[in-house]
């Protein structure tokens, strides 16, 4: 029997796994896809917002603005990109500066440092893209970015590290009731634990629903990206927002840790909890509302687009702590906008919960730091020279639009949750991420995860399960 049995490989999953780890405690995640950030947590706007937005006095609040401060020694320690570049959301007409000046006050009563609204002239000369009807704007410079799948596979390796299990293609179909516990029916067998943390995202509600009489309903709300090329990536400097609307905080630009420049995302609620396709409606008022905000954006740079599902709950709050009616049930449901910011607090806030019901010991050697994959790119050309010729793989070039080695492919494969799949590899080097999204480097990368575990080229799938690439070779046909 487990102490802590997780479901969710998220960001609230995984966050809670890393801060259990601290723990003398024989702890599991069960996540059904093939890896950690597969669902929300990898599709999303990336963003550390400062904390205006949420309603004071909220626990989403309370978390955003926590987890804003978390984030940067978190980044330090579990070696992931994060930058606080600042936000600002812009007032278009002088009749929405009431909005405006709500959301200033909000900011405040959430305990938003350094927030202020700035005129029309300020904005614009901090960002010259803006659009010339631009009256106003708020400033938040404790905003951020970050990359969403570094930052969930950190939290990850280091709970992985720190003695925490991960059942990857591990899918919770039953939850029951047991002496001193539960017993999870998956499809891969039942487990056993006296707690359950349920971090399950959009299906939070369904694992709620089988141990609780007082129902929750959470909304699959899907959003709409567009992504650009790194050659669009300087056109704004901050995270551009509109006014919010009771759906969300709008549509925005705004560059990358990487260099690019993403804009979106939409906001439809939907009834498929696997809904993530693309639509022309969608996509097209993604273009309209950025260009709304921002003049002169580069459409002809687009080399992708996506969508995510946000795990809207129907009381718009994170709701996190153990359920009433099914003790050792520990719901963390409703993890939409600000969930990625707040991850941080709502992984010590999990832990902090179960430390006291099961009064919990800290650990005598907790591993704090992780490194993460190396890049050559940062190092010097003496370095760079050096470390070729001690592992010449770090000077075979796979991906040519990002500039990904074999050495960080061997890598991504290799360290604690390793790539199996090419989204795998993807996720943690960037390789396939560039303009040509794939279409030079993922044969090769399917030949390098083939002979790395020792798997035929069609066993390679680009994200698990049936998602077999190769289905039969050229001399068959013959």
């Amino acid at each position: 029997m487990y102490d802590v049995i997780i479901i969710g490989g998220g960001v609230s999953g995984a966050a809670s796994a890393r801060e259990l780890s601290r723990y003398k405690i024989k702890a599991c995640v069960l996540e059904k896809e093939e890896d950690v950030c597969c669902g929300t947590s990898k599709a999303n706007s990336a963003i550390v917002h400062a904390g205006y937005d949420a309603v004071p006095g909220s626990l989403m609040a309370k978390l955003n603005v926590k987890g804003n401060e978390m984030m940067e020694q978190l980044s330090k320690d579990l070696d992931f990109p994060f930058r606080r570049i600042g936000s600002l959301v812009i007032c278009l007409n002088e009749t929405d500066m009431p909005k405006l000046q709500e959301l200033y006050e909000k900011g405040l009563k959430n305990g938003v440092r350094d927030l202020k609204i700035i005129s029309g002239e300020e904005a614009k000369a901090m960002e010259p893209n803006l659009d010339d009807q631009v009256c106003a704007a708020l400033y938040a410079p404790t905003a951020g970015i970050v990359c969403p799948f570094e930052l969930n596979i950190a939290l990850a390796e280091n709970a992985c590290e720190n003695g925490v299990e991960f059942r990857l293609g591990t899918e919770v179909e039953n939850i029951v009731k047991i002496d001193g516990g539960y017993e999870l029916h998956t499809n891969q067998g039942n487990f056993q634990t006296r707690y359950v943390v349920n971090a399950a995202g959009v299906y939070a509600d369904r694992f709620h629903n089988m141990v609780s009489r007082k129902k929750i309903h959470i909304t699959p709300r899907k959003g709409e990206y567009c992504l650009l090329d790194k050659t669009a990536g300087q056109h704004v400097s901050r995270t551009i927002f509109s006014l919010p609307t009771k759906y969300g905080k709008g549509v925005l630009v705004t560059p990358t840790v990487h260099g690019n420049l993403l804009l979106g995302p939409t906001a439809n609620d939907i009834e498929n909890k696997e809904g993530t396709n693309t639509t022309r409606e969608g996509l097209d008022e993604v273009i309209t509302k950025a260009g709304q905000s921002v003049k002169d954006l580069p459409m002809r740079q687009v080399i992708t687009s996506f969508a995510g599902l946000r795990a809207h709950e129907d009381g718009s709050e994170f709701i996190i702590g153990e359920v009433e009616d099914a003790k050792g049930f520990i719901d963390c449901a409703g993890i939409e906008s600000p969930g990625l910011t707040s991850c941080p607090a709502i992984g010590e806030m999990v832990a902090d919960i179960l430390k006291e019901k099961m009064r919990l010991e800290k650990k005598e050697h907790f591993i704090e730091t992780r490194q993460g994959i190396l890049d050559p790119n940062t190092l010097s050309t003496e370095e760079h020279a050096e470390l070729i010729r001690k592992e010449p793989a770090y000077g075979n070039v796979i991906c040519r639009c990002e500039m990904i080695t074999e050495g960080e492919i061997l890598d991504a494969i290799h360290r604690p949750l390793g790539a199996k799949s090419l989204d795998g590899v993807k996720r943690r080097t960037r390789a396939g991420m560039g303009r040509c999204q794939s279409g030079f480097c993922s044969p090769r990368t399917m030949e390098i995860l083939a002979r790395e575990l020792g798997k035929d080229m069609s066993e390679i799938t680009k994200t698990g399960g049936e998602s077999r690439l190769v289905v039969g070779t050229n001399k068959d046909r013959l």
